[in-house]
């Protein structure tokens, strides 16, 4: 699937560094550091302002690469500590682990259930064959309203695909000790949700040439969304 990378037009920094420093912050965070010790000098707010404008970018075109979705979707929320307010972030992934969508609240009530299913129904442009949740009552509320013929499962011990698709999350919202605010929590993790997965291959299920060669085709993928692919070669 072909698509058009992002203008860099008005940087200073070669699209080389740019893809390398955005890659590094969503996937390794301490990213200034990483970046000096490659020679190149370039601040902690440059790198952030980078990852505003070309992450969802990014992400977005490694989502189209993927396969479509699977059929069935487990739905899962956890509270998130924001400027020292409790917020709940409302994620989906399919069974194979794809993230679909995550979306951050206010509350966990029918109201943000059901905005969740409906963003997820336009997002995917699909309906799915089932969905597993946990047996917090707001689902079954949204989903009698939103999706009738769909069915759903509703156990706690049914959902740990779902509940394990947010550690990553919980790992860099320490690492970052916390969010400023729900927008930038739903910028960061929109586009963290898309980009993480790409470099997390399922690795305990690889043998050690088998996660080289398939990490080597994504680096070339993100060659290609980010531009650098099209670069001329070096003399």
């Amino acid at each position: 699937m072909s698509s058009v990378p992002p203008s860099y037009q008005g940087h200073r920094y070669p699209v080389e560094v740019i893809a390398h420093a955005v890659w590094l912050y969503f996937r390794f965070r301490e990213v200034e550091e990483l970046m000096l010790e490659r020679g190149v000098l370039v601040s902690y707010e440059t790198i952030r302002r980078w990852c505003a404008k070309f992450g969802q970018v990014y992400a977005n075109a490694l989502r189209r690469r993927r396969p479509r979705p699977g059929d069935k979707w487990h739905l899962d929320e956890v509270f998130v500590k924001i400027n020292g307010e409790l917020k709940y972030l409302w994620r989906a992934v399919d069974q194979n682990g794809n993230v679909l969508d995550i979306l951050v609240q206010n509350r966990r009530d029918k109201v943000a259930a059901r905005r969740f299913f409906r963003r997820l129904l336009k997002g995917i442009g699909a309906v799915p064959r089932v969905i597993v949740t946990d047996k917090l009552r707001s689902y079954s509320a949204a989903h009698r309203e939103i999706m009738p013929s769909v069915e759903h499962r509703s156990h706690k011990s049914l959902n740990n695909r779902a509940e394990n698709s947010h550690q990553p999350t919980r790992q860099r919202e320490r690492a970052m000790k916390g969010f400023r605010s729900v927008g930038a929590a739903q910028r960061f993790l929109s586009a963290f949700s898309g980009i993480s997965p790409h470099f997390r291959p399922r690795r305990h299920l690889m043998t050690a040439p088998g996660h080289r060669a398939e990490m080597t085709i994504r680096f070339a993928i993100w060659d290609q969304v980010t531009g650098v692919a099209g670069l001329p070669a070096e003399a």
